[in-house]
Formats: structure tokens, C-alpha cells, sequence
């Protein structure tokens, strides 16, 4: 995983005029590649793969907006969380005034505290960077 230094350039943060390392993205993985992938990999047709993600895809929607948890075995635990503003009181609070959005958490599934998808990376730094 390649990476590069970045300074904290908000004054209001203590961290301010300290570096940091952020990871270099370059690349997007579009889904017609790991469909590719996924069905040379398998053993199995691409329309295949399409019809299993499409189904997937919609049933895991389904179930994070009505505020289910979903677990993907080996991969991890997916969840929607609100971002909202603080009120004083309950009664003052109003969802289409308060509630600014809507993330998604992703929790890789772990062995022992390691999740399995941190293991074995390798860091180094990108030869682009420019601190």
C-alpha cells in the first residue's frame, strides 16, 4: 500500500503543522473488473457473477436502510449510522433540521483483534509524494 505525507493545515487542530501518512489512491476498481476476475478466478460465466452481485446488492441495501447489521462471512460487518447535530433536548430536535447525513461503517471481520484484511500489508511510500 503506498502512502504519502500530508501536513495538518487547520490552525484550529493541535495537530496543526504536523504530518500525517495518507494512502496514495490511484486507481478505481470498476465492477465490470471484478466481475471479470471473480468469474475467471471461479470458474464460472461473468452473467453469473452479474446476477449474484445484482441480487446481493439489493438485498444488502434492503436491510442497511431499514437499520439491520449485515455480516458478510469472511469479508465483515456493514452498518448505517446517522451523523446529526446535538440538540439540549429531546423535544427540540428535528429530524429534517438535525440530521446532516448518513455513513457507511464497515468493520472487517477479525481473528483475535487482526482482521484479516490488514494482514500481510506492505507500506511504502509513494514515490510521487511531496511532502
Amino acid at each position: 500500500m503506498k502512502y504519502k505525507l500530508k501536513k495538518e493545515t487547520k490552525p484550529t487542530l493541535t495537530t496543526f503543522g504536523k504530518y500525517k501518512a495518507v494512502t496514495s489512491h490511484y486507481e478505481t476498481i470498476e465492477s465490470d473488473q471484478i466481475i471479470r476476475e471473480v468469474a475467471e478466478r471461479d470458474g464460472i460465466s461473468e452473467g453469473a457473477v452479474i446476477t449474484v452481485l445484482m441480487g446481493l446488492s439489493h438485498v444488502i441495501s434492503h436491510h442497511l436502510r431499514e437499520g439491520d447489521r449485515v455480516r458478510l462471512r469472511n469479508w465483515g460487518l456493514m452498518k448505517l449510522e446517522i451523523e446529526s447535530e446535538k440538540v439540549d433536548t429531546p423535544e427540540a430536535f428535528r429530524p429534517g433540521k438535525h440530521i446532516k447525513g448518513v455513513r457507511l461503517h464497515f468493520l472487517p471481520e477479525s481473528s483475535e483483534g487482526s482482521p484479516q484484511l490488514y494482514k500481510d500489508i506492505k507500506f511504502e511510500k509513494d514515490k510521487f509524494s511531496t511532502p
